[in-house]
């Protein structure tokens, strides 16, 4: 039986976790540890040991060391081998069943230095092992299906916030909430850690929901307890996002959604009383907090609304194989995202300084637009990593230009890595997600071997993926254990290995050495 993989996973979770000798790993993470890779970046091995690991795998374990045959650069592969698994590693922070049902698994995923569960992350997080996702016998495949049932429940329950504290089920203490908010509609402090409405949680769900069945072919599993009610309850916030400020008499229409808090950061709170900046009847959904947790400038964010646009495409044939799903519940998915690609097109195509068309960042309906991009997934530069169009699109193709260049705010350009960054640090801080972004959504083998290169040089020689890289200075970073940033490079090579697996064979070795 299928629960009997998750059983044995759970079991060996609390085994494991109970060693008294398993480092904090937040603190593990700050420091090398030998052996270090062979190459000249002497990568720290940073593995905890399997009895201190929060899920072992042999799927993955079996993976890592047949990529290890095919990574011929020892620190390429050292990188490789400690993000990919980072975490299962050190992240399932528990796993269990509902208090009300023994077969609905459940999966409380961190993501990584801090102790709650982010939908968009952890639908992050687990999204690279869909590489070795076959059967739902497979041991991760109750991962999955424990964290998108968590989530369900979460989005059901609070679908217009983004972050959880441990089910009670779980037995953990869950600590305080995120911060004090006024927020409409209200929420339950001792459910949720934050409550940032972020469009991109609900693609997060959707996109994770899509690998699993892709992968297994499992469509009974979302017939049983609440995934349906998610998708529903996705729906209802996400028409209630794409209502307008002013109706058709020009008549003030009260949000869905306020938020409003005690800040020292712009980002961190709402202007015009919690509700954000004016929006035009565009068909486009609100996002009043971006990928990155810091809150908009204009409200319709043109990355999160293509990602709904592809995911509530794909989710719609899940719910067609469902006897139980409730009539023409696949075909208002179907289109609602039918109505958001249409109206990307329509308002989210601008005119650069250049002259060309590209996509805007966010826009308002009002002539209101922000040429920029986040590094923060989902981005303008993902958009063909999302399924929503292939990235030789003319339009992708000059925005992407336009991204990758000074012109994009937020690029920073430095002799450690040259990528995006994000207004949630600072600029000059280059993310290696966008690096490894770039990487995934290029045709060029030498900007994707560049690419690799950069995040190669970038990690202070800990051998892991940092949130943030100061572009001059390697010694200049922020978050050490970084878990989603971590399973994005591990997903990279896992995608070279099927597109480009010559590029795998490269030595990423300085080409110049020091004489003796």
């Amino acid at each position: 039986m299928w629960i009997q993989s998750f059983l044995v996973a759970a079991a060996l979770f609390v085994k494991f976790a109970s060693t008294a000798s398993c480092p904090n790993y937040a603190d593990y993470s700050r420091t090398k540890h030998e052996p270090f890779s062979e190459g000249a970046n002497q990568l720290s091995s940073m593995r905890p040991v399997p009895a201190c690991r929060t899920f072992n795998s042999s799927l993955v374990e079996d993976e890592i060391l047949r990529l290890k045959d095919q990574i011929w650069d020892p620190d390429l592969f050292r990188l490789f081998e400690n993000t990919w698994p980072n975490t299962l590693d050190t992240a399932i922070k528990w796993m269990g069943v509902a208090a009300n049902n023994t077969e609905e698994e459940l999966c409380f995923v961190i993501t990584g230095d801090i102790n709650a569960m982010w939908i968009r992350d952890s639908a992050n997080q687990i999204a690279p092992y869909k590489y070795v996702l076959q059967r739902p016998t497979d041991d991760v495949a109750a991962v999955f299906r424990g964290v998108i049932n968590l989530q369900a429940r979460y989005l059901v329950i609070s679908p217009y916030c983004n972050a959880f504290l441990p089910p009670k089920e779980s037995g953990m203490n869950p600590g305080p909430s995120g911060g004090i908010y006024s927020v409409t509609p209200t929420y339950d402090r001792d459910f949720v850690y934050t409550c940032n409405f972020e469009l991109d949680d609900f693609g997060g769900f959707l996109q994770l929901s899509h690998d699993y069945y892709t992968a297994t072919g499992d469509v009974t599993f979302f017939g049983k307890f609440q995934w349906i009610y998610a998708i529903q309850s996705i729906l209802k916030a996400s028409k209630a996002m794409q209502q307008p400020t002013y109706d058709k008499d020009g008549k003030w229409v009260p949000p869905a959604y306020t938020f409003q808090s005690q800040t020292m950061s712009a980002f961190g709170t709402l202007g015009n009383n919690g509700m954000g900046n004016p929006v035009n009847d565009t068909g486009l959904m609100r996002s009043p907090f971006r990928p990155s947790d810091d809150s908009a400038t204009f409200d319709l964010n043109i990355p999160a609304n293509m990602m709904m646009a592809r995911y509530l495409e794909t989710n719609a044939e899940i719910m067609d194989k469902l006897p139980n799903a409730p009539p023409g519940l696949a075909k208002e998915m179907r289109d609602i995202a039918a109505q958001v690609r249409h109206a990307i097109n329509e308002w989210g195509i601008v005119t650069a300084p250049s002259g060309k068309k590209i996509f805007a960042y966010e826009v308002d309906g009002f002539g209101g637009r922000s040429l920029m991009d986040d590094a923060n997934i989902p981005s303008l530069l993902s958009a063909p990593f999302l399924g929503f169009l292939n990235n030789t699109d003319e339009i992708y193709q000059n925005t992407r230009n336009f991204l990758l260049s000074r012109a994009n705010p937020w690029y920073c350009s430095g002799p450690i890595i040259k990528g995006i960054g994000s207004p949630h640090i600072r600029p000059g801080a280059t993310w290696p997600m966008s690096v490894i972004m770039s990487a995934m959504t290029s045709d060029d083998d030498k900007e994707i071997i560049t690419a690799l290169r950069q995040v190669l040089q970038s990690t202070d020689g800990l051998g892991l993926i940092h949130e943030s890289v100061d572009a001059y200075s390697v010694k200049r970073w922020t978050r050490q254990w970084f878990t989603w940033a971590n399973g994005l490079f591990g997903q990279l090579i896992m995608e070279l290995e099927q597109r480009k697996p010559f590029v795998l064979q490269e030595s990423f070795q300085p080409i110049f050495k020091d004489r003796e």
